[in-house]
């Protein structure tokens, strides 16, 4: 069983997901987890390994990318808590599609496939909450890839800070949010330039809806943040949903 500390179980109990499933299956996940540490530049695992289990962020930054055949690098991006991965693999059993490494000192909870799959078998109807899992992680990489196809690269930056708040205000509910992301980092996600996406954040920094110091950006104004990004109506129902469920989840 995993040993939280109290501060890690309110972690969990913060994101989305977990926060909404049933009670039995919750206690399940955290009686077979098992705490694992990683420091600065580990990888959890690669591209290509077999699947494991699923992996719950407790603390630290996950960074998931993938190598071209040149050697670049293509950062997805830069997981925080209270995040789960590894769902994909839950469903298909085929290789992990992406590296993983911990960009700091980072702490997950790792719960076997074996142990999953003897809940699975004990209790069928839970595979509609891992699916709910997957389906979540699906409907916001559909938004990110319309986001490349339509937006110039201002939009897609307050776009991608506007869900990476999400994240982060599951454990920062009040005031500003801070994001542990550099520039390049946040550049390599949305496909642009360093030096672009230094012009999208020195325009909103401007605006005083953000701050910017040496890899940390500073959300000041969530709303005006939200508004810059122009989220249409049915964008700003999911957020609204994801942040609600989030304190919900807080609440249990």
């Amino acid at each position: 069983m995993a040993d939280l500390s109290p501060a890690q179980l309110d972690t969990l109990r913060s994101d989305l997901w977990f926060g909404s499933l049933p009670p039995d299956l919750a206690t399940d996940l955290i009686a077979k987890g098992v705490l694992r540490t990683l420091a600065a530049g580990q990888h959890l695992f690669f591209r290509g390994d077999p699947p494991d289990g699923l992996y719950a962020v407790l603390s630290g930054t996950l960074r998931v990318s993938g190598l071209t055949e040149a050697g670049k690098e293509a950062v997805l991006s830069l997981v925080e808590p209270p995040t789960w991965l590894g769902e994909i693999a839950l469903f298909d059993r085929l290789p992990r599609t992406h590296d993983v490494l911990a960009e700091d000192e980072t702490t997950v909870m790792h719960v076997r496939l074996a142990d999953i799959d003897q809940m699975l078998h004990k209790t069928p109807q839970y595979w509609q909450q891992f699916g709910i899992l997957m389906a979540l992680k699906t409907r916001l990489v559909f938004i990110s890839l319309e986001d490349l196809s339509l937006l110039p690269p201002e939009g897609r930056l307050a776009r991608r800070l506007v869900w990476m708040v999400q994240s982060a205000a599951a454990t920062q509910r009040e005031g500003k949010v801070r994001l542990n992301v550099s520039q390049g980092n946040l550049a390599l996600m949305l496909s642009m330039s360093r030096q672009t996406a230094n012009r999208a954040l020195m325009a909103l920094q401007a605006q005083g809806i953000i701050r910017v110091a040496y890899g940390v950006i500073e959300v000041l104004d969530r709303e005006a943040l939200a508004d810059v990004a122009h989220l249409t109506f049915t964008e700003r129902k999911v957020l609204a949903h994801l942040l609600g469920s989030a304190t919900d989840g807080q609440g249990k």
